[in-house]
């Protein structure tokens, strides 16, 4: 389908969030195609669907594209739902709408994340390390939450990227 631009912070969008999906709903096949275009052609391991301007609950997950890391491979879900989580730990982040920074959030080290696949079939999948954080990362996505938003001192724990 199509390469879509990645909204950037403030935009409006980032901020709300988004609605539940149906998989029955012929709308979401084209939504879907073009956040697994656009990841492809970013730099990036996920991303939510609110993150190309559509504010629907829909995510795309692929940590297998980051050097050592496996995981799930390419996980798509609708509704995604953090169920349970354990081992916090403070982590640096950054984001794909926030491109010029990173920053030290609260995430855990493993979760249960449970939706839907695009076809409606029920998926709950445990994932840890990388992938969990990843999972944190865009279902707060579609919360309307950036991580900027878990930030607890943007004096302290915010960083501007450097540039290469």
């Amino acid at each position: 389908m199509a390469v879509r631009p990645i909204l950037l912070y403030p935009d409006p969008i980032l901020k709300t969030p988004a609605a539940p999906v149906g998989p029955g709903d012929s709308a979401i096949t084209p939504i879907i195609q073009d956040m697994l275009d656009t990841l492809r052609a970013s730099p990036g391991v996920a991303l939510a669907a609110t993150q190309i301007g559509c504010s629907v609950q829909i995510i795309a997950v692929d940590v297998s594209r980051k050097k050592g890391e496996t995981g799930h491979g390419l996980v798509v879900l609708l509704n995604p739902r953090i169920r349970h989580q354990e081992q916090a730990r403070i982590i640096r982040e950054g984001c794909l709408s926030v491109p010029d920074y990173t920053g030290n959030v609260l995430r855990y080290e493993r979760v249960v994340v449970e939706g839907l696949s695009p076809d409606g079939t029920p998926l709950t999948l445990t994932v840890s390390g990388f992938e969990a954080l990843a999972f944190q990362h865009e279902v707060d996505h579609l919360d309307g939450l950036l991580f900027l938003d878990r930030i607890q001192s943007l004096d302290t724990d915010l960083f501007r990227r450097k540039s290469i």
